[in-house]
């Protein structure tokens, strides 16, 4: 049942007066046409204030409804198959929104209400310049175009941290990093001095020195321009950095609001109380991580006792990685070519049933280690010596043997699987391909039995990717590389893209396959508090090289090296880290 928002003690109307909200949501109802009969309800009549020169953040997983209400704030549901409620209201300046002609939408759009999406690359026209892409804002919304307009794109990308705006104003949207790409959004965005600027997680797919620029970057934009900002996520350890406001959404409704603070130190609802604990906490590392049930069944989270993790000498090393170097080359004037060492002269071992975290920016090298370790790219240099032999140096007809006994889970569920096969025929095809299992009959037992093992029904046989979450088909994804009977998984990013809950849920099953079978993990990720939880030793890198290495607790009671210090500083630590850096 979702919190009473007119009755509950800190809900944010009785702390925020009509006169200061910039816009007003009530009562917005919307709903989605599945067939000629079928509706789904997607937002279940809630009703919040933006104030004046405020953020407020908009919380909840994947198909909570968030994004959904920020669409209809702007008018970008789909009209074909969309439905707001004529009663539902969406204030703004005097007007309700709900049922605005298009023609006068299009006018507030851009103009006084902006929105950054989650993801840039497609979000930015991969054909047109920054520059053009920024003046045709200006040009649309303000009538501001030659020079003037060129001169104002370029002071709005120096405003949001773009170095050399001058020359980065010709560049197209793929010269750019992903974090200068958000950033160009950002310009955008706010080229038109917005009056609420609507932010759909936008640092979701960023590492976590990229993600705290971007996050103070919005706050600093947000004080210096007296914007008000909507913030959609699903990360409160995100919210507590930016927030003064927090709407709790599950399932289209409303679950608890109000100030930040009281929301934080003190949640009423039971849902906002499992969201703030599902995440993984840099200060303990409990046998299993707690999820959204354990908390909505009342019973709480059963495994309270922490996890010993570590490297001993003694423990058998399955994988043992001697100078890798990986190059990539491009092409220089006629003749020439250009070198780029994407990894520089990396060695580490892998014991038998351990993780190794590898961590460390966007461009710093760790996905090229696995794809090399994979044989996915060719290494330019090093030894992986696996079992008495070297992985890197075997021709393809001998690495076919081995390459069964190591596997990859990548960053993207919904990428990675093939749409055309069922669940069915893409567990069974490398069990026919590797000759695992005597029969057809007796890989379909397999299947299934993998099936169980990753906590989904029998009937996903029958079914395609599409009909499943993302962090169901992240479990197919998993059954997928344990039909081969791995010694070694590397997870490429495997959880980054999924809500704290489905996150914990894969995360507590990696763990359970690991202890069962002993799988060693080289797990590859941009988020610092997942890998402490997870990792028993941790591989810093940065630019190519590794800066350091040492067991995960200690690199985060005692990173040794400057860059370590900066990645560890960038982590997200919720309310407690806003309180901290305010006192500062």
């Amino acid at each position: 049942m979702a919190t009473n928002i007119g009755a509950a003690p800190h809900a944010m109307s009785s702390s925020v007066r009509s006169s200061d909200a910039l816009v007003s949501v009530r009562n917005l109802r919307v709903s989605f046409r599945l067939d000629r009969k079928t509706t789904f309800e997607a937002v279940k009549g809630i009703s919040f204030d933006i104030p004046r020169n405020r953020t407020v953040a908009l919380v909840g997983e994947s198909g909570s409804g968030k994004s959904v209400t920020s669409l209809a704030m702007l008018g970008l549901l789909p009209p074909e198959n969309s439905v707001i409620d004529p009663a539902s209201q969406i204030v703004y300046g005097g007007r309700n929104l709900v049922g605005l002609p298009i023609g006068e939408l299009r006018k507030l759009r851009g103009a006084d209400i902006s929105m950054i999406f989650q993801e840039p690359m497609t979000s930015l026209n991969p054909v047109f310049t920054v520059g053009w892409q920024l003046e045709e804002v200006l040009r649309l919304h303000v009538g501001m175009t030659g020079r003037a307009a060129r001169k104002r794109s370029i002071e709005v990308l120096r405003e949001v941290g773009i170095p050399e705006p001058e020359r980065r104003i010709d560049a197209y949207p793929s010269q750019l990093s992903g974090g200068q790409q958000q950033r160009v959004m950002i310009a955008m965005a706010i080229a038109c001095e917005p009056k609420l600027l609507i932010a759909d997680e936008p640092t979701t797919a960023l590492d976590v020195t990229i993600q705290k620029q971007i996050l103070d970057l919005i706050a600093d934009l947000q004080k210096r321009r007296h914007m008000s900002v909507l913030f959609i996520t699903h990360d409160l350890a995100v919210v507590g950095e930016i927030a003064d406001h927090v709407v709790v959404m599950r399932n289209g409704e409303i679950r608890e609001q109000g100030p930040a603070k009281v929301v934080f130190e003190n949640p009423q609802d039971t849902y906002t109380k499992a969201l703030l604990r599902c995440r993984p906490q840099l200060d303990r590392r409990p046998e299993r991580l707690p999820v959204i049930d354990d908390y909505m069944s009342g019973t709480g989270p059963k495994h309270t006792d922490e996890r010993r993790r570590g490297v001993r000498p003694s423990d058998p090393i399955v994988l043992d990685v001697k100078n890798l170097g990986k190059s990539f080359y491009s092409r220089e004037g006629l003749f020439g070519k250009r070198e780029f060492k994407a990894v520089k002269d990396v060695s580490f071992q892998l014991p038998k049933g351990k993780t190794l975290g590898l961590v460390g920016e966007s461009g710093s090298g760790k996905t090229t280690v696995g794809l090399t370790l994979m044989r996915l790219h060719e290494a330019t240099s090093g030894e992986a010596i696996f079992e008495g032999r070297d992985l890197l140096s075997m021709s393809p007809k001998e690495f076919m043997a081995y390459k069964r006994r190591i596997q990859i889970i990548f960053q993207n569920p919904y990428a990675s699987l093939n749409p055309r096969f069922t669940v069915g025929q893409i567990l069974v095809e490398p069990m026919q391909i590797h000759g695992i299992g005597d029969s057809s009959q007796a890989r379909t037992d397999m299947a299934f039995e993998l099936l169980d093992k990753v906590g989904l029904p029998e009937v996903s046989f029958y079914k395609y990717p599409h009909e499943f979450s993302g962090g169901q088909r992240q479990r197919i994804a998993i059954a997928r590389c344990l039909t081969m009977k791995p010694d070694i998984l590397i997870c490429d990013e495997s959880v980054s893209a999924l809500d704290v809950s489905v996150q914990a849920q894969v995360l507590n099953l990696l763990q359970d396959l690991q202890d069962e079978f002993r799988l060693s993990y080289i797990f590859i990720s941009h988020d610092l508090a997942v890998v402490k939880y997870i990792s028993d030793e941790v591989m810093v890198m940065n630019e190519g090289s590794i800066v350091e290495i040492a067991n995960s607790d200690e690199i985060y009671r005692h990173p040794k090296m400057p860059y370590t210090r900066k990645l560890l500083a960038s982590i997200p630590r919720g309310w407690q880290g806003a309180q901290a850096r305010a006192k500062d």
